[in-house]
């Protein structure tokens, strides 16, 4: 199945069925990044529930420290 990540088209692996599992793969720690699903922000508590679907709209911003 393939949605758009970041706006480039990104095709999920066998068992990524939700957002949580997204992250999971993508190895990003859940507390330092939002996450939007078809314009909508999520809630970290609402990945699990947020299934994924061919030509999803998903958008990750990951924030990095510095000085």
């Amino acid at each position: 199945m393939i949605i758009q990540l970041n706006g480039e088209p990104y095709t999920l692996a066998e068992g990524i069925e939700n957002i949580a599992d997204l992250v999971a793969a993508l190895h990003l720690t859940a507390r330092i990044i939002v996450v939007e699903h078809n314009r909508t922000v999520l809630k970290r508590d609402d990945y699990p529930q947020v299934q994924l679907r061919a030509g999803d709209q998903v958008e990750i911003v990951q924030f990095v420290g510095g000085g």
